[in-house]
């Protein structure tokens, strides 16, 4: 069986457990999602599985897509996207089959990649969490990096140094979320805990065979 889908986040909310105590969860809408191509070892040398997600008018897809997506027999959709998959599982797939958030049940550990919100040039308090300069009245540098520069060797800035720049707009991946409720008439997940990315943004959720030690 296919482990990935995906989806859209619809926003934060709350639910309470059997001891009435409230728990922040996140709810997504997941798929439907359609089977474009499979990837075999003899054509493609390895085993993956092309979804496509959300349908688009054929005016915003490009001729070569267009082809791409009539060979399948499909109507265009927004996102591509590639899945790894077993052999197993890509002789139970069909070009064409629709995958829904029924693959998932309650209680699944997930692993869920989004982009993260851009929040533009930021300086180093709130891009790397520094701690500032003194808050007296004759401070000069209240939110300032300070030094950064060298004594005599290297004598340079190196590779790598936190400082001010760009915040957000990456690919970000949450381990270790569990799948609370399932609503397959609405197409909705509901997972405990937060997810990357705003509201309505892209996720790809996969399921863990086990809880990762790195989440």
């Amino acid at each position: 069986m296919i482990e990935t889908l995906l989806g859209r986040k619809v926003g934060m909310t709350r639910v309470f457990d059997e001891n009435a105590m409230e728990q922040p969860v996140t709810v997504l809408k997941m798929g439907p999602c359609w089977v474009v191509q499979k990837k075999t070892m003899a054509e493609d040398g390895y085993l993956a599985v092309q979804l496509g997600f959300e349908n688009v008018s054929d005016k915003r897809v490009n001729q070569p897509n267009k082809g791409h997506f009539q060979k399948a027999g499909l109507d265009p959709c927004r996102f591509l996207r590639e899945v790894r998959a077993d052999a197993e599982t890509l002789a139970d797939l069909n070009v064409g089959d629709e995958v829904n958030v029924g693959i998932f049940h309650e209680g699944d550990i997930v692993a869920v990649t989004g982009t993260s919100k851009g929040r533009g040039f930021q300086g180093m308090m709130r891009r790397w969490n520094a701690r500032g300069g003194p808050d007296g009245h004759g401070s000069m540098s209240h939110r300032k990096p300070g030094a950064i520069g060298m004594a005599s060797y290297p004598g340079r800035v190196l590779k790598g140094k936190k400082l001010p720049g760009k915040m957000g707009n990456k690919r970000v991946t949450v381990k270790n979320l569990e799948v609370v409720q399932v609503d397959e008439a609405n197409g909705h997940l509901v997972l405990l805990g937060a997810v990357p990315g705003p509201n309505g943004g892209l996720v790809v959720i996969k399921r863990l065979k086990e809880a990762s030690k790195e989440g």
